[in-house]
């Protein structure tokens, strides 16, 4: 009886040796269960509100553990958004943005999906494609 108990004490050490990991927490390179998830998917519509009009444009974006998806320039567009904390209003225009003219043909944006974490649901209204592309760079460059 003394040998099961043994046996089955160590079976399940062993068990939750492999489940848990190293004692101590260590890192290991490439595992991507360290990293809170970013992904994102991120829609463009010509209009004044994302409630009365259809997205014309859509695409995927992951920025963790790896810069991915179906968005053109994924890496260009994680950085920005890495460095406005996710949030569209934030983002840092280009160092030379577009001169664009004030022609009023509203665009929404939409971003929606899990940054870090944490969901979230932003919309933004630009007054032109121009604008937005000036204000936000290689995020809603698709």
């Amino acid at each position: 009886m003394r040998n099961r108990a043994k046996a089955a004490l160590t079976g399940t050490l062993v068990l939750a040796a492999a489940f848990l990991g190293p004692l101590g927490g260590t890192a290991h390179a490439g595992d991507s269960s360290l990293y809170a998830p970013s992904d994102l998917v991120l829609t463009i519509a010509h209009g004044e509100d994302a409630a009365s009009v259809a997205p014309e444009r859509a695409v995927t974006l992951t920025c963790e553990p790896r810069a991915t998806g179906t968005h053109p320039s994924p890496q260009e567009a994680c950085v920005l958004l890495g460095d406005a904390g996710g949030d569209v209003d934030a983002i840092a225009p280009p160092a030379e943005p577009e001169l664009c003219t004030y022609q009023y043909d509203p665009v929404v944006v939409t971003i929606r999906g899990v940054w870090q974490g944490q969901r979230i649901e932003e919309e933004r209204t630009f007054g032109n494609e121009c604008v937005m592309r000036a204000e936000t760079g290689a995020v809603f460059d698709f």
